[in-house]
């Protein structure tokens, strides 16, 4: 297969594996941390006018979810990719960081969250993936 296709395919199932994880996440946490008492989660608008209720612990899933879907996204594009892994990866980790940021313009979160969130979830993320897999391929 041509290279440039492989890579292609590995970026777009990174992306939407990586997506479907975080979707997962998201939607298991509520029974894991559920939302502060009277919060609307099931909107965005809900979200919004809720924000104020969410203690340190509410936004503990959203890191998560950010972080493990963009870790596994770079790791099945890099394993995937016919070569440039970690470059790949990195893409992955690009793209969601763009979301990322385009939530945090969207959504109020408190500014430390915000600032974890795009620092934490996703860069390192996808160059831990990224290296993991580099790793698996030369051994």
């Amino acid at each position: 297969m041509n290279p440039i296709l492989k890579n292609f395919i590995a970026v777009v199932i990174g992306l939407i594996v990586g997506g479907a994880i975080n979707m997962g996440v998201i939607l298991i946490s509520d029974s894991i941390i559920p939302p502060p008492p009277g919060a609307d989660v099931t909107t965005t608008e809900g979200l919004i006018a809720s924000m104020h209720l969410f203690e340190p612990k509410h936004f503990i899933m959203p890191f998560l979810a950010h972080a493990i879907g963009t870790f596994a996204g770079a790791l099945i594009t890099a394993l995937m990719a016919a070569n440039n892994n970690m470059k790949l990866a990195i893409l992955i980790g690009l793209f969601n960081l763009v979301g990322g940021i385009m939530a945090i313009m969207t959504l109020p979160a408190p500014v430390w969250f915000s600032a974890l969130d795009a620092v934490g979830a996703y860069i390192p993320m996808a160059y831990l993936g990224g290296w993991i897999a580099t790793k698996k391929i030369r051994s």
